[in-house]
């Protein structure tokens, strides 16, 4: 096992995690791989004439380029938060914006992953898949109880996702235990009626889709993000109750 203090820093000597055919998912380096990221979140949370996103967590946070060699440009990010249990859930991006403190009983690691974006335009499904694999090389290195963050919906309108934020109140809510509570000044509360489960799957994204389907719970509510021009939704996993065939896939992906 990796220590968790050396938490992503596995792999080649040049910060490689994972290859695949022309992709390479790595760790950043430095400054310039930092504001690389932050320029492709920009251009992928507030469109092309929008600025770089440049968050205060950036600093605390490991960030995860995915890189097509053979185009030499960065096609996907993310970063990743690592706490030793949830005590230190307070200082996550998360809580900014969610009433978190049933997870500060929660004994095991957690890694909180974030700002997760694919370039405009690109469908390649090795991407994600690619994404996945090197975070579950993360959270077995460590040995991660839960993974949480905030899954986005595009835009500030709730109206246009009814049916999938009825559906996730029907069939995804958090467990009592680990249940969200209201913070951010601007919500959303879930529909108790209309749930649709055929018209929710097209109004998901992509990301979260891949959470449910590992056994994901989600808040009872949406946080409309302004600034990022985002609805978004606390999502959690707690890796041992993640079906055994999604974890052999994972780790097949992260070896």
């Amino acid at each position: 096992m990796i220590p968790r203090q050396s938490i992503g820093a596995a792999g080649e000597k040049d910060g490689t995690l994972l290859r695949r055919g022309r992709y390479r998912v790595r760790l950043a380096a430095g400054g310039d791989d930092l504001a690389a990221a932050q320029a492709l979140r920009g251009l992928a949370f507030l469109g092309e004439d929008g600025p770089a996103d440049v968050d205060a967590l950036d600093r605390r946070c490991r960030h995860v380029l995915i890189e097509d060699d053979s185009q030499r440009r960065l096609v996907a990010c993310f970063r990743y938060l690592w706490l030793d249990d949830g005590r230190g859930i307070g200082e996550s991006y998360s809580a900014q914006y969610y009433d978190l403190s049933r997870l500060e009983t929660f004994a095991e690691p957690m890694l909180e992953l974030g700002r997760f974006c694919i370039r405009p335009g690109l469908t390649d499904p090795d991407v994600l898949r690619l994404a996945w694999g090197a975070i579950a090389g993360l959270v077995d290195g460590g040995g991660a109880g839960l993974m949480f963050g905030c899954a986005s919906f595009k835009g500030t309108d709730p109206a246009p996702y009814a049916a999938a934020f009825a559906h996730l109140r029907a069939r995804h809510m958090a467990p009592e235990r680990w249940r969200v509570g209201e913070k951010a000044p601007e919500r959303v509360r879930f529909p108790s009626e209309g749930a649709d489960a055929r018209a929710a799957m097209k109004l998901i994204p992509p990301l979260l889709r891949t959470y449910l389907g590992m056994g994901g719970w989600v808040s009872d509510h949406a946080v409309i993000d302004r600034a990022m021009n985002t609805l978004h939704v606390f999502t959690g996993v707690e890796v041992a109750s993640v079906p055994p065939a999604r974890v052999r896939v994972l780790r097949s992906i992260a070896d």
